[in-house]
């Protein structure tokens, strides 16, 4: 048995790239299926459109804000140039930031808003991960 003391924890937590990959398709696909399904919700469920139109948005938006996100999770799974993932990245962030304050600007408590927090935690999870694995140590926010 090896002491902590020869091996310091910090150093031990340092996931290799198979494990950072492993993480990283594990939390973009609970992402991506938490994503569709507010996306199939969206088009789907009579009461989601009345919480579209409760927090002031046109109906239009909701179909339009649906085929987007079901977009961007196509963007995400599939093989395509970092420039497109950015951009998919980019939306989901600016979609789940409007989410919370659309919410907050109505009053609404952490049991309503709190999906879109979570959601963008894992968001966050996914977008770290993924830069991490695309850009060699040290690097790692450099464009």
């Amino acid at each position: 048995m090896e002491s902590t003391l020869q091996r310091p924890a910090l150093a031990a937590a340092k996931a290799t790239p198979e494990t950072r990959t492993i993480v990283y398709w594990i939390v973009t696909a609970l992402f991506c299926m938490q994503m569709s399904f507010t996306a199939y919700a969206q088009l789907r469920l009579p009461q989601v459109a009345e919480e579209f139109t409760r927090l002031g948005f046109p109906a239009y938006f909701r179909v339009e804000l649906s085929w987007a996100k079901l977009l961007g999770v196509v963007l995400m799974l599939a093989p395509v140039p970092a420039r497109l993932k950015e951009w998919a990245y980019a939306g989901f962030a600016i979609n789940l930031a409007s989410a919370v304050i659309a919410h907050l600007s109505l009053g609404d408590g952490p049991e309503v808003w709190g999906w879109a927090a979570a959601t963008g935690a894992l968001w966050g999870l996914s977008y770290f991960f993924w830069s991490s694995l695309r850009a060699p140590d040290g690097a790692r926010f450099r464009s």
